[in-house]
């Protein structure tokens, strides 16, 4: 009878409450169901979102200090030190150290690096699209323009 009753509660419903009013319980879920997406979509090129953010990013600004794209991207220093040298590693990207100061490590990509993002350009923002498969295109736009509101983004291109 307890079994029984234990499987009846395990296929009921889960109560969530008020926390599903909560924005960032509904952010890390949202983030949960994007980076599945992605993976299923993605993972055979053996890069992490970020990581790819990190290229394109660096695609866009060569020469941006590692320092300015963790605080921009929002990566830990230690994380983003690791990140980088896994790009490096792989043949991506490139650290160069100005003799003016030896504590700014700038990054550019690599002609490989400039390759694959070239190459990967319309895979990864055509996945982009298709994470707003559930909403119609006026409520993805408009959610896109309040998470750059809410995240500071509105003023970057």
């Amino acid at each position: 009878m307890r079994d029984a009753m234990e499987q009846e509660a395990e296929d009921a419903p889960i109560r969530m409450g008020a926390i599903t009013d909560s924005l960032g319980f509904l952010i890390r879920l949202a983030q949960i169901k994007a980076f599945d997406n992605f993976f299923e979509n993605l993972g055979d090129h053996g890069l992490k979102p970020g990581e790819f953010t990190v290229l394109w990013v660096i695609g866009l600004n060569p020469g941006l200090r590692q320092g300015s794209i963790a605080n921009t991207l929002r990566i830990k220093p230690a994380h983003m030190t690791k990140l980088t040298a896994r790009l490096v590693q792989r043949g991506l990207v490139t650290r160069k150290t100005p003799k003016s100061d030896r504590r700014a490590v700038r990054l550019y990509l690599t002609e490989e690096g400039s390759g694959f993002v070239e190459a990967h350009r319309e895979n990864f923002l055509s996945f982009n699209f298709t994470e707003k498969d559930n909403l119609s295109q006026e409520e993805a736009d408009q959610l896109t323009s309040l998470l750059k509101k809410f995240t500071g983004l509105n003023a970057c291109h």
